[in-house]
């Protein structure tokens, strides 16, 4: 599907630089450069010239020369888009750029949309629809982790999990449709069951892919931490070493922090956003009590819990220690629990030797003093299952996607339904086409709407 138009953009972010790349894709790019570039080889055209070839010459406008350019030619279907495309490097002035672009701009392009260069790639078959949206996780990737689920769903991933059991189901589906053709003669003409096996494994991989999610978007976006625990146990001064920076207010002065105060750090590849939050207590101040309720809902929200205790007040306060983790442990039963005593650097051996014998897993450290906070960071690591990052295994991360996983499900446990009822072929052959539909517009493979593929692509940066 080669476009009529060509289209224009900064390639490269905008802003002054050594050198800016500016894109041309479409029929007519290499003739519209050609109008107006000038080899340093005399007589050589970019129309003529191999694929995926660079080119030193010049930008001329009316015998003007307005740069020295590198010139690289990618001609169709061996492109990005699977058009001709033309990149043009040149000097990173602001003038030169918008001088070059607006310079063809006259000839004959228009500026590209956002996202145009990867929608055309998508319609022109060089990618399917969730390839084409991993290219803006890459792009928008601030992690080892995120980066690595970008570029294992830019390799096909979900689309490698999904095409074959797609492929098999459709194959079904027609015999089922055959049947329906010769429903006066009482035939069966696909196996029963191997049809309730596919289903079954079709079920099957779904509710991992679903199941996947939740850890795949926390990953993506950064798996949300809450600090909690009384007033002045040390929450704000956790949270500035942990930065190393002054995020949050430190203060002698009980329930200094009222609201949530957040921030991201990546440990070990992994990108972890830590909430300070307020202190847990009984008081009358209504400013303060709105700050507690807070705290409560981050909680709710966070993937982990950092529970923060005053270890000075442990020798005199053991059991209530033990209550407190154990108010917590119920109050937030699904959530994975750090238990951590601060301010260890005033305790004495022998204190330290207690407090570890008596509560199970807490770790002991001194925010002011930053010890104890490396094995702080590797414990919040070894909460984190990365052993599916390591397998290379899908993890679905585009919400997007969950949603059509979800109605997938749906569509493919009635077919499972009909089939273990025995009930009519015409009945349950609606549900195959409907789980074949919403698993088509995972890949593009299925008539999508355009006003999704508008919403997909405005999310793009524009030369993308």
């Amino acid at each position: 599907m080669i476009h009529k138009d060509t289209i224009i953009a900064l390639a490269t972010p905008s802003g002054v630089g050594a050198i800016a790349v500016i894109r041309l894709s479409g029929e007519n790019a290499l003739q519209i450069v050609d109008a107006n570039f000038r080899s340093v080889k005399k007589n050589k055209v970019l129309k003529n010239a191999k694929t995926h070839t660079i080119h030193l010459g010049h930008i001329i406008n009316k015998g003007v020369v307005l740069d020295e350019v590198l010139v690289a030619v990618f001609k169709n279907p061996r492109s990005y888009t699977g058009e001709n495309v033309v990149e043009i490097s040149c000097h990173g002035s602001r003038f030169i750029q918008q001088e070059i672009i607006q310079l063809f701009l006259e000839k004959g392009c228009r500026m590209a949309d956002n996202g145009e260069f990867t929608m055309r790639a998508f319609l022109n078959g060089k990618m399917d629809l969730s390839q084409a949206e991993a290219v803006a996780d890459v792009i928008a990737s601030n992690s080892a982790a995120s980066h690595q689920m970008a570029i294992q769903q830019m390799r096909g991933g979900i689309s490698n999990e999904l095409k074959e059991l797609r492929t098999q189901l459709l194959d079904f589906a027609a015999l089922i449709e055959l049947e329906l053709d010769f429903s006066g003669e009482d035939v069966e003409f696909a196996d029963r069951s191997k049809f309730k096996e596919l289903v079954a494994k079709i079920s099957f991989v779904l509710k991992r892919l679903i199941d996947s999610f939740a850890f795949g978007n926390a990953m993506k976006n950064g798996i949300p931490v809450a600090i909690i625990g009384e007033p002045n146990v040390g929450k704000s001064t956790l949270l500035n070493t942990l930065l190393n920076e002054e995020k949050a207010i430190v203060s002698e002065i009980a329930g200094t922090t009222r609201d949530a105060i957040e921030d991201e750090l990546i440990i070990e590849g992994v990108a972890f956003r830590f909430i300070d939050t307020a202190g847990i207590r009984q008081t009358k101040d209504v400013v303060e009590n709105i700050g507690i309720k807070k705290t409560y809902e981050k909680a709710e929200n966070a993937q982990l819990i950092v529970f923060l205790l005053d270890s000075n007040k442990f020798s005199h306060a053991s059991d209530l220690f033990l209550e407190e983790i154990e108010t917590i442990k119920k109050r937030f039963p699904n959530k994975r629990l750090l238990v951590i005593a601060n301010k260890t650097d005033t305790l004495s051996c022998h204190d330290r030797a207690i407090l570890e014998s008596e509560i199970a897993d807490i770790i002991l450290l001194s925010a002011k003093e930053k010890t104890g906070i490396t094995a702080l960071k590797e414990a919040l690591t070894s909460l984190v299952n990365t052993g599916a990052l390591s397998n290379n295994e899908t993890i679905v991360t585009n919400s997007r996607h969950f949603e059509a996983l979800h109605n997938a499900l749906i569509a493919i446990s009635s077919v499972q339904q009909g089939i273990d009822l025995k009930i009519s072929t015409d009945l349950f052959s609606i549900d195959i086409r409907e789980c074949l539909r919403h698993l088509g517009n995972i890949t593009g493979e299925y008539d999508v709407d355009k006003d999704i593929l508008g919403h997909i692509f405005s999310n793009f940066c524009i030369g993308k």
